[in-house]
């Protein structure tokens, strides 16, 4: 393995969504990762499966004595531990951050929940759409006169989620190199969905910001940034927010000398603006579209679909994504000068291996 987190010893107990979604920025980060599933859980793991990639995975009957008693072997040359079940499951187990930590006092123990280790909710069962519910997001996303729509799984699972729970474990392994002492990060999607609408309750409280749908800048309010269907049924996204950009949108729209190009922030006729430049939009093609703008300061992209996008000349040079065993996918990021990281396959494992790499 390659990467900045190369020497990093991480054990996954597996579980869905944001925990295997962070060791696998790990293991793309180049640290030594563990991924212990329960019995024919390798079996169940196929090559689609993008968020295993990069580590073994090790089968632990954790009902039986051995299970727990071989994760707590591991455990004494581990740096982190990473967990999603619910609160007291672990402990349950026998695997909880007091066992843990008896056998390695600077292990950061990770522990990535929807509500959180404590509060009225966090023993109830939830996903995604709940947790940004509570946060105040989903609230914010949608149109005005229909629900609100579930950004899919991005801002509670991952961005909230397995996000926050990577910068909180590698808080605490720095502070641990200092101290001596590990420490429980505990993250909660709820939190890390309302950390990630900082900029939004900042906005709010100043009163540049309104708790309704569409009647904001970012949220499909302004004319000037939001999505546009061409002639040929696809879509552009603009967001000329600044004025030296929304001014050569404007000229590459045609629009010279009129209310549209000099009454950029006139909320009032936002709705009016939005529907003229719908209309202007569908007057060519998607592509006819990326001819005329797309490389220029007018804030300007393609919406792509998941089959176009690994396609795309920039993406391609960027090498945004990778292929690995026929399954297309986002290759590591960020980008590293020195030690960069690699996204590595999805590894049945072998047990005897892996448990001698860990001096077992």
């Amino acid at each position: 393995m390659t990467g900045p987190l190369r020497g990093l010893k991480v054990i996954e107990m597996a579980g869905l969504g944001p925990a295997p979604f962070c060791a696998m920025l790990f293991a793309d980060m180049g640290a030594q990762v563990v991924r212990v599933e329960r019995p024919g859980g390798a079996a169940r793991l196929t090559r689609h499966d993008v968020t295993a990639r990069g580590r073994p995975v090790l089968e632990l009957d954790l009902r039986q004595p051995e299970g727990p008693a071989t994760v707590l072997r591991m455990v004494e040359s581990a740096d982190v531990l990473i967990e999603g079940f619910r609160p007291g499951v672990m402990e349950r187990l026998g695997l909880g951050p007091d066992a843990c930590l008896a056998r390695r006092a600077r292990l950061v123990y990770g522990r990535m929940t929807g509500w959180g280790q404590h509060g009225p909710l966090a023993k109830a069962a939830g996903h995604d759409i709940n947790y940004v519910a509570l946060s105040g997001a989903l609230h914010a996303i949608g149109h005005k006169d229909r629900p609100p729509v579930p950004p899919l799984n991005l801002v509670g699972d991952f961005g909230g989620g397995a996000m926050l729970l990577a910068f909180g474990v590698l808080a605490a392994v720095f502070e641990a190199r200092t101290s001596g002492q590990g420490q429980v990060v505990d993250a909660a999607m709820t939190d890390g969905a309302a950390l990630l609408s900082a900029m939004m309750y900042g906005l709010r409280s100043g009163g540049t910001w309104t708790d309704g749908r569409e009647e904001n800048m970012l949220d499909g309010g302004a004319h000037y940034y939001g999505n546009y269907e061409c002639a040929d049924g696809k879509y552009v996204a603009v967001g000329a927010i600044e004025p030296q950009f929304y001014a050569l949108l404007m000229q590459r729209c045609g629009i010279t000398d009129d209310d549209l190009l000099t009454q950029q922030n006139d909320r009032s006729r936002w709705p009016e603006f939005r529907q003229r430049l719908a209309a202007l939009f569908k007057t060519r093609t998607r592509d006819a579209w990326c001819e005329l703008m797309e490389g220029s300061d007018a804030c300007f992209a393609p919406v792509l679909d998941w089959a176009e996008a690994p396609r795309h000349p920039h993406n391609v040079a960027r090498a945004t994504f990778v292929e690995r065993d026929g399954v297309v996918q986002p290759a590591a990021a960020p980008r590293f000068s020195r030690t960069p990281g690699s996204a590595g396959r999805v590894d049945s494992g072998d047990a005897a291996a892996i448990l001698k790499a860990w001096g077992i």
